[in-house]
């Protein structure tokens, strides 16, 4: 559930950053740096001097002496490799990733810049959405300073023709996402809060079907889930059971010392 406090600072940002009737009318992703992002930064730090700074021979999104860096990276996690143990020194790190929840996919002439065809995406995205980019920064997900902040975020996806064709069909290519409503968040700050993707209702012991089921998600593509929070020491792999492996939650109150281990984000 989201704070009331963070909703009041996503309406804010997004007001401050977005005026919808001139984008739509002037063209839409005009300036260097895409809405999303914009409006996420302008969420988490409304001072923009605090914005870009230098620091530790790099430039972090938002920056404050004593409070640490954040980082607003809404793909491709594993960009972040060089600069996490940089800023980490410095402070520490924050890293903001947003997850499309509800989409409204808008097709606009380039032209223009006006809406020519609005449709909504039937698929809703959901935290676990996240685990394909999680493998990329595994090593920093639980060193000390660092956090996690998951945000599920409906967009409007604007969509521009690219003159081309794919399979016959004409092709388009993301152009801006117009971040809608802030739906939900999830901090993950140690190895506990892990547990939050865990679903209830799981028997003790659970194969990767049970724990697909009992979250709601597609079987396929669910391994990523499995495997991180394996190697994160949050489930332990057990046996099998036939052909597919048996799970439980670990006890995370054991250090990996004790349990003849070596850290698996090591």
């Amino acid at each position: 559930m989201v704070r009331e406090e963070r909703l009041r600072a996503f309406s804010r940002a997004r007001d401050s950053v977005i005026t919808l009737q001139e984008r739509e009318r002037h063209g839409i992703g005009m300036q260097s740096e895409k809405t999303l992002h914009a409006v996420l930064k302008d969420m988490e730090e409304p001072d923009r001097t605090y914005h870009e700074v230098p620091i530790s021979g790099c430039i972090a999104d938002i920056w404050r002496e004593g409070t640490g860096a954040i980082e607003i990276q809404t793909a491709h996690l594993s960009l972040l490799n060089r600069k996490l143990p940089r800023l980490l020194k410095a402070g520490p790190v924050r890293v903001v990733h947003p997850i499309p929840h509800e989409k409204q996919i808008i097709l606009v002439d380039p032209e223009t810049g006006h809406p020519v065809r609005r449709t909504r995406s039937p698929k809703k995205g959901t935290f676990y959405e996240a685990f394909r980019e999680l493998f990329g920064i595994r090593p920093f997900l639980t060193a000390p300073g660092f956090t996690l902040d998951l945000l599920l975020i409906d967009v409007d996806e604007y969509r521009v023709p690219t003159g081309k064709t794919h399979r016959g069909r004409p092709s388009v290519e993301r152009f801006d996402r117009i971040p809608t409503r802030l739906f939900d968040e999830m901090v993950l700050r140690e190895k506990k809060d892990y547990l939050q993707f865990v679903p209830e209702g799981l028997p003790e012991e659970f194969t990767s079907a049970d724990f697909a089921a009992a979250a709601g998600y597609r079987r396929k593509g669910f391994s990523d889930v499995l495997l991180l929070l394996t190697r994160l020491g949050v489930l332990e792999r057990i046996g099998k059971r036939g052909r597919y492996y048996l799970y439980r939650v670990a006890d995370l109150s054991i250090p990996y010392s004790e349990k003849g281990e070596s850290d698996p984000c090591s």
